[in-house]
């Protein structure tokens, strides 16, 4: 495992992402919601720096089961998800690599009739797409690599390292997660 991006870059480009969401909701009834579990962290540290009023809620989506680095059929838990009817929408999540969960969530939210849903993510993993779609606001453009750390896991491990890191093929073969 090495580091891929600190995490007082982290800190300052989550800042500078809160600052430009905010200028672009301002006067806007806006509802947060992020990916559960990957998100977390990046949806405390954006909050903070979205200085207009917003609500927050979460979805669960998952399409890793277990220790696996291959995405498999996608669960969505909308249990946690508030009423986002005529509201302005910014989806959260982690990271962006086939495009497909995003997708697959905004399609999904689009029935709720929002005033608009856009997409924001930590890092977008370059040459992964398997969709059109691009994220509306993304903190890093990263190489095609697993990544954990700041929220992204493997195994549901490494979630609460402050920076993020890519984890080796090594790191995977000798895992006991």
């Amino acid at each position: 495992m090495y580091p891929l991006i600190p995490a007082h870059q982290i800190a300052l480009r989550v800042a500078a992402m809160g600052r430009l969401i905010g200028d672009d909701y301002r006067n806007k009834s806006l509802t947060v919601l992020g990916v559960l579990n990957g998100s977390i962290i990046l949806v405390a540290d954006l909050i903070r720096s979205v200085q207009v009023p917003h609500r927050v809620g979460f979805v669960h989506a998952s399409s890793y089961g277990g220790p696996t680095t291959a995405s498999g059929s996608l669960t969505i838990g909308w249990n946690l998800l508030p009423e986002i009817q005529g509201r302005h929408v910014l989806l959260i999540d982690d990271i962006f690599d086939t495009g497909k969960t995003l997708v697959r969530l905004t399609d999904t939210l689009q029935q709720q009739r929002p005033a608009s849903l856009r997409t924001a993510v930590l890092l977008w993993k370059q040459g992964a797409s398997e969709v059109q779609a691009v994220p509306d606001y993304f903190g890093f453009q990263i190489p095609n690599k697993f990544v954990v750390g700041y929220g992204l896991d493997y195994g549901d491990d490494y979630r609460h390292l402050s920076d993020v890191h890519v984890l080796e093929e090594s790191d995977l073969e000798g895992s006991a997660v």
